[in-house]
C-alpha cells in the first residue's frame, strides 16, 4: 500500500506547484533512475553560474531559505517551513493538552548543477518533513510527484531564458 501524504491544494501551495497533489511515499515499483529521470533537466547553456542563479531565484520566489549555495561544487540546499494546522477554531479550543496532531511542515531540498557539454544538468530532490505540537516528526515523505518536477523546471526554465536575454 503506497502512504499518502497531505493530497491537497495547501501542502502543494506550500510547495510552490501548481500540481493538486505531491507523492507519497517511494514508490517501490519505480527504479532509481526513473527517478532521477524526472527529478533531473537540461538547459541548453554552459553558463552553470547562469543556471545556479536562476535556480536560486526560483527556490527565494518559492519561499524557500537557502541554507547553502556553492558555485564551485554547484550544490545549493533549501528550506521552507508552514504552519499546516487545520484544526480550526473548534477543534484547538477542544484539543487536550495530550493530543497530537500535525503542527507544521518543513519542505527541504537538495540540488546540484552540473556541466555537460554545451549543457547544464540540474538535479533537485525534494522532501516534506511533518511536526506534531510537541515537536516530534510525525512523517518524512520523499515528493515523487512528476508533474511537481516538471512545473519546478519549467519555472527554472524562464529564470534562465529572462537570464540569458538580460530582462
Amino acid at each position: 500500500m503506497k502512504k499518502t501524504f497531505f493530497a491537497c491544494c495547501a501542502l502543494c501551495l506550500l510547495a510552490g506547484c501548481g500540481s493538486s497533489t505531491l507523492g507519497g511515499g517511494i514508490d517501490p515499483r519505480m527504479s532509481q533512475l526513473q527517478i532521477r529521470e524526472f527529478q533531473t533537466r537540461s538547459f541548453e547553456t554552459a553558463d552553470t553560474l547562469l543556471v545556479m542563479k536562476a535556480l536560486l531565484n526560483v527556490l527565494q520566489d518559492d519561499f524557500y531559505i537557502i541554507k547553502n549555495a556553492d558555485a564551485a561544487l554547484g550544490v545549493v540546499t533549501a528550506a521552507k517551513e508552514v504552519d499546516v494546522d487545520d484544526r480550526g477554531f473548534w477543534g484547538k479550543a477542544l484539543s487536550d493538552e495530550n493530543d497530537r496532531w500535525k503542527k507544521n511542515a518543513v519542505v527541504e531540498c537538495s540540488g546540484t548543477v552540473s556541466s555537460h557539454g554545451n549543457q547544464t544538468r540540474v538535479r533537485m530532490n525534494f522532501q516534506v518533513k511533518t511536526y506534531d505540537n510537541l515537536g516530534a516528526i510525525m512523517a518524512v515523505v520523499q515528493v515523487q510527484d512528476q508533474k511537481f518536477y516538471q512545473e519546478f523546471f519549467a519555472k527554472v526554465d524562464k529564470g534562465v531564458f529572462l537570464a540569458k536575454e538580460k530582462l
